[in-house]
């Protein structure tokens, strides 16, 4: 597969607050402000602002992950870029054709993404990784519009129970209708389904709850989604990465 889709970090100094981004001082939930500043003030060269997404809204493949890490994404200031997770979800991405270049942690290493793009599903840090339940329903009105701004989106990865949740609500989709499972595909529209993944953390990965197997089986299958539009009737898909 050929792609054009190929992106960089966007700014991460921007005030502007858009439908689908908030701004670098959004106020809407108390808590993570609290947390915010005071991580400011401690780590002055930090992003510490809402993590934008990553890649362009003309992609076929969203990821969405819970929110930024601490020392990860809410540091650097790109969606799982400088934690455990980023290694996993990148490797895997590039190993199927959904992400190209060097993965090195950093914001200007020169990754980029193919016909992919990456959000979270509550965009600044919370304390614990635990943002509350009323902080992702406020911050759900950004997930809604950046799949709304998505117009030849094809597939969703969610990663995790909290992000399949919030995707499913974004969607209008009764919970009970597509219940999360590891590897569950659900076919939400159309064309659009819905995958979902445990969360690629360090914890999932070295408690065995999530094996790379496992996870590259996820991406296979949205692989497969994404690729068969491009196929001429009656011939399957193949996979990317074995």
């Amino acid at each position: 597969m050929t792609s054009s889709r190929t992106t960089t970090r966007p700014e991460p100094s921007s005030p502007v607050v858009t439908a689908t981004e908030p701004g670098r001082d959004c106020p809407l939930c108390p808590r993570l402000v609290a947390f915010r500043e005071t991580w400011r003030a401690a780590e002055p060269g930090w992003h510490n602002a809402p993590v934008r997404t990553f890649g362009g809204l003309d992609s076929r493949l969203l990821v969405v992950g819970l929110a930024p890490g601490l020392r990860g994404a809410n540091r650097t200031g790109r969606p799982f870029t400088g934690d455990y997770a980023g290694d996993l979800l990148y490797r895997t991405m590039i190993a199927f054709d959904f992400a190209a270049g060097p993965y090195e942690a950093r914001p200007d290493d020169g990754l980029t993404l193919r016909d992919a793009a990456i959000t979270n599903a509550v965009r600044c840090v919370p304390p614990e990784n635990k943002p509350l339940p009323v902080e992702i329903r406020t911050c759900r009105r950004f997930l809604v519009a950046t799949i709304a701004a998505m117009p030849r989106l094809r597939a969703i990865v969610a990663l995790g129970r909290i992000a399949h949740e919030s995707v499913a609500a974004a969607l209008e989709l009764r919970q009970k209708a597509v219940p999360f499972g590891h590897g569950a595909i659900h076919a939400v529209a159309a064309e659009l389904t819905l995958h979902d993944s445990y969360h690629c953390s360090r914890y999932n990965t070295n408690t065995g709850v999530l094996t790379e197997a496992m996870f590259r089986a996820v991406f296979a299958a949205v692989r497969s989604r994404v690729d068969e539009e491009r196929l001429p009737a009656g011939q399957a898909p193949s996979s990317r990465a074995t």
